[in-house]
């Protein structure tokens, strides 16, 4: 019974919509860097907060030789290796900073494991570290740290309002995914025109600088946001992607970037977002030949199933049931004979509106992904059987697989097993998420077993590993404040 309660609220906060508005001083770090080496793209309409917080390294840097070396070391790299479009360079660091450990900037996951864009700027990262010291970023982050919060705050209340609106449209009761995560990052030391998305295994990002205008690009969110919603839903049907790859060679000569010409997953939710743009947001109110205009710009870029769920939308508005259980039907009907005769009279556009997410490569993180899903429906030998596989053939993160295996093994009441599981996990894990919910769950599992001393090492390493998690910092106080109970049966 023990066991089972502890499974429970384990799911739970697993399951715990995991979408986050947040700020972060490496983001910052790598931002503020760029801007100490002349980066100045639409700084005359950035919130003052830039103008700010250069101000203030400035005279750091003006006061302390040291630091000066350490900036000039810094740019010298810089300048060496930027890109000509500014744009580009701004991308490449921030995919950098996204897959960067705080307060020391070192990488998350071996240098080989890093996006291609962020692995050519890994050179930077001793400059980088120097630098952050030297200038004392630390403390301009502190000095500054009340004005980034009330970023989150001034933006939250809208983007709450649009992603409830898109749960509400798809008629999805609870959004998110076991193991997953969406989260926008606030930073006014980039471009206000510029909005960079990533998918990096089952967490998406979405890293956005606010300018005088207190707009945020809600749209490019949202786009985000029904691919964190919409992605894991095509790899539950396998065999229904299968049935649909003669549609890929029918958009061999798009326009479109080449990631979803050779993945029909990628190119079906794709599709299916446009189509959801089409109907809803700023677009709900458009006439409908205005719409339609929409769904064949689609269409002629090379998302050539856009119509077919702009049509099948129609018929999903009005009926009560929700994406979850609709999905496998809205899919599964698709006639890839007619698909095929459409295309045929389809001219392509010469070009395509850029992809706003950087999306993953087409098997990154897939044996994982599943596996969560399974487990998130009980289905713990699936889950088992592809995070071992995972495991053995070492082409996802181990701290993950092992993770899930710990989840497994909870599931089938082996509570040694789990214990084993958690600590491999915690030896190899990278990611803060797991390192931290595996030193909470440890911990409980201490305190069943009445190891009290070995369960507070183990809330504590746990607060540590999850100061910027506010879930798991809660849990982790709350181990350190009395032993863990099993939450009683209602």
């Amino acid at each position: 019974m023990l066991v089972v309660a502890l499974l429970a609220e384990l799911s739970i906060a697993e399951n715990q919509p995991k979408v986050v508005v947040d700020t972060s001083e490496v983001l910052f770090t790598v931002l503020t860097a760029m801007n100490a080496c002349g980066y100045d793209q639409d700084l005359g309409v950035s919130d003052s907060l830039r103008t700010r917080v250069r101000a203030d390294l400035a005279r750091t840097l003006q006061d302390s030789q040291e630091a000066k070396e350490a900036t000039s070391a810094m740019c010298q790299y810089y300048e060496g290796h930027r890109q000509p479009d500014t744009s580009k360079t701004l991308s490449q660091y921030v995919s950098l900073a996204l897959f960067l450990n705080g307060p020391q900037l070192t990488p998350k996951v071996k240098e080989a494991e890093l996006p291609p864009d962020a692995r050519a700027a890994v050179g930077i990262l001793p400059l980088l570290q120097a630098f952050y010291e030297k200038a004392g970023l630390h403390a301009i982050w502190q000095r500054n740290h009340l004005a980034y919060s009330a970023l989150t705050n001034r933006y939250h209340e809208p983007l709450s309002r649009m992603l409830f609106a898109t749960e509400i449209y798809l008629k999805l009761a609870s959004a998110g995914y076991l193991g997953s995560q969406f989260v926008v990052y606030l930073d006014p030391m980039g471009a206000p025109g510029q909005t960079n998305a990533r998918n990096y295994g089952a967490n998406y990002y979405v890293v956005i600088s606010p300018g005088t205008s207190s707009v945020l690009k809600l749209e490019q969110i949202r786009h985000t946001y029904l691919h964190y919603l919409l992605d894991p839903m095509a790899l539950k049907y396998p065999a229904t992607m299968k049935r649909l790859e003669p549609l890929l060679p029918t958009v061999k000569t798009a326009p479109m970037d080449e990631t979803f010409k050779s993945d029909v997953s990628l190119l079906l939710t794709e599709c299916f977002i446009r189509a959801i743009e089409a109907r809803t947001g700023t677009a709900a109110k458009q006439p409908e030949a205005q719409r339609e205009k929409l769904v064949q710009a689609a269409v002629e870029q090379g998302f050539v199933l856009t119509r077919y769920f702009y049509e099948t939308l129609v018929q999903f508005e009005k009926d009560p049931q929700g994406l979850r259980n609709a999905y496998g039907d809205l899919v599964s009907n698709i006639d890839v004979h007619k698909e095929q005769k459409r295309v045929a009279q389809v001219q392509f556009a010469s070009v395509a509106d850029p992809e706003l997410l950087h999306l993953a490569s087409p098997t990154q993180g897939k044996l994982l992904i599943t596996a969560e899903q399974r487990l998130s429906v009980g289905d713990s030998g699936t889950a088992q059987k592809l995070a071992q596989q995972a495991l053995d053939e070492k082409a996802e993160d181990p701290g993950r697989a092992l993770f899930i295996l710990a989840q497994v093994a909870t599931m089938n009441r082996d509570i040694q097993g789990a214990r084993d599981y958690f600590q491999r996990a915690l030896e190899v894990a990278q990611e803060p998420k797991v390192v931290a919910w595996s030193h909470i769950y440890l911990g409980r599992i201490f305190d069943l077993q009445a190891e009290r001393d070995a369960a507070l090492n183990q809330y504590r390493a746990a607060l540590t590993a999850g100061a910027s998690l506010p879930e798991a910092k809660a849990a982790a106080e709350r181990g350190i404040q009395q032993p863990y109970e099993p939450p009683r049966p209602q």
